[in-house]
């Protein structure tokens, strides 16, 4: 399997799903758009991951290759391509699928339980998980339903935590691909995100996960990537 990644920061990439797609002996290829960004055609990918990062979707004047990238997912859905989104990447395909994308009540920031949905639990992606989970997440901004996807998972501080868009486009507002590395990258590179507020933890709190924490999301993200369609 070819799978491409669209990263948005050098602090936020593939993480486990990196380590995912070595165990298995897939090819791997990167958009970095903070360095340059150059999209590929569709027909040198199976599987499209676009990760997430601190930038908005509509930050398009600061960041212009916004554009591009997301004329880029809407090619992908468009050829049929097998899709995750993470965090940002979530938030970038339910906009190019019509839906709004807006600030949350709360950020979440940290280690807080999600729930499925009875679509979530029913469906053959998510279905293996249990109904009510701790996954990690840094969020602030939340999006709408995309219209025909169906609502896979919430939490108590956002509503849409995960959707699915034709059986094959996947998009997950928290983290499961998070390593204790890549939670001290992003801790050390958006520290000024961590303020007083209702879901957000401290710094200390954020770091102290278990090993056992780490490899439950991390299975989790696995079991999710081997029921992906091919």
């Amino acid at each position: 399997m070819r799978i491409h990644y669209i990263q948005h920061v050098p602090f936020e990439g593939p993480a486990s799903i990196g380590l995912w797609a070595d165990q298995h002996g897939h090819r791997q290829s990167y958009t970095r758009v903070y360095e340059k960004p150059d999209f590929p055609g569709m027909d040198s990918l199976d599987r499209l991951v676009v990760m997430g990062g601190p930038m908005g979707v509509c930050d398009e004047l600061q960041y212009p290759w916004l554009k591009a990238e997301k004329k880029f997912i809407r090619k992908a859905i468009d050829a049929g391509k097998v899709i995750v989104g993470i965090c940002l990447g979530a938030q970038l395909i339910a906009e190019v699928l019509g839906a709004k994308v807006f600030s949350n009540k709360h950020k979440e920031i940290g280690w807080f339980p999600v729930e499925l949905t009875p679509d979530g639990s029913a469906s053959s992606l998510l279905g293996f998980l249990p109904d009510r989970f701790t996954a990690f997440h840094w969020h602030g901004d939340t999006f709408d339903l995309p219209k025909d996807a169906v609502h896979l998972a919430r939490s108590e501080g956002c509503l849409n935590q995960a959707f699915l868009y034709k059986d094959r486009v996947l998009g997950l507002q928290f983290h499961l691909e998070s390593t204790e590395q890549s939670i001290r990258e992003l801790a050390l590179n958006c520290k000024n995100d961590i303020l007083p507020d209702r879901y957000i933890q401290s710094s200390e709190d954020v770091l102290s996960a278990s090993p056992v924490q780490y490899r439950r999301i991390n299975e989790a993200m696995y079991g999710i990537l081997d029921r992906l369609p091919s």
